[in-house]
């Protein structure tokens, strides 16, 4: 299936605008046999706590697992109105993204933001701040899902999950409503 998303509000990076940070956390992270070096396409920024976007000589992207991850945890949100148990493995085991690279059609963000970070610690309260990169509501980026025939995941139930993305988008701040988005 072919999808269109268009965001309805701006989308945050959630790259570590430091390619050490990303090589030393976020590689770890990949499955194995997975041999795309993804820090290579990380802006070196020196400030701490800067977010943004993956970057090659076409602009900006994310990667295809930004999608399936929204899906799963969409999945996870919504699996007793779909009526599909374990839905994020079979998520995982059937539905696949295309492109790898997903380009957001820009050369440069669209501008950076700045908020305050609170958590709780064994300390107490601590207040930092984050800067993100981010693009405007209205880019569009255009996928290709492949789902494995079976008898649960479908492209209708896909397409309700693609729904919950008008509220609860991609990117960083998404309980802030950020990277919220329509499928066309």
């Amino acid at each position: 299936m072919k999808i269109k998303i268009r965001l309805t509000e701006p989308m945050l990076g959630t790259v570590p605008k430091d390619p050490e940070v990303y090589k030393s956390y976020i590689e770890t992270k990949k499955p194995e046999g997975e041999n795309e070096q993804e820090y290579l396409t990380v802006e070196k920024i020196e400030e701490k706590g800067w977010t943004g976007f993956h970057k090659d000589d076409k602009g900006l992207f994310i990667y295809d697992y930004m999608i399936r991850g929204f899906l799963k945890n969409a999945g996870n949100i919504l699996k007793e109105v779909v009526g599909i148990k374990n839905i994020k493995s079979k998520i995982d085991n059937v539905v696949f993204v295309f492109p790898r690279r997903i380009y957001l059609g820009k050369i440069i963000p669209d501008g950076v933001i700045e908020r305050p970070l609170r958590a709780m610690t064994m300390q107490g309260p601590r207040v930092t701040l984050a800067r993100s990169e981010y693009v405007d509501a209205g880019v569009e980026m255009e996928i290709e899902i492949k789902i494995i025939p079976n008898k649960e995941i479908t492209e209708s139930v896909l397409m309700s999950l693609f729904e919950y993305g008008q509220l609860c988008g991609l990117g960083q701040f998404r309980n802030g409503s950020y990277g919220r988005f329509e499928v066309m």
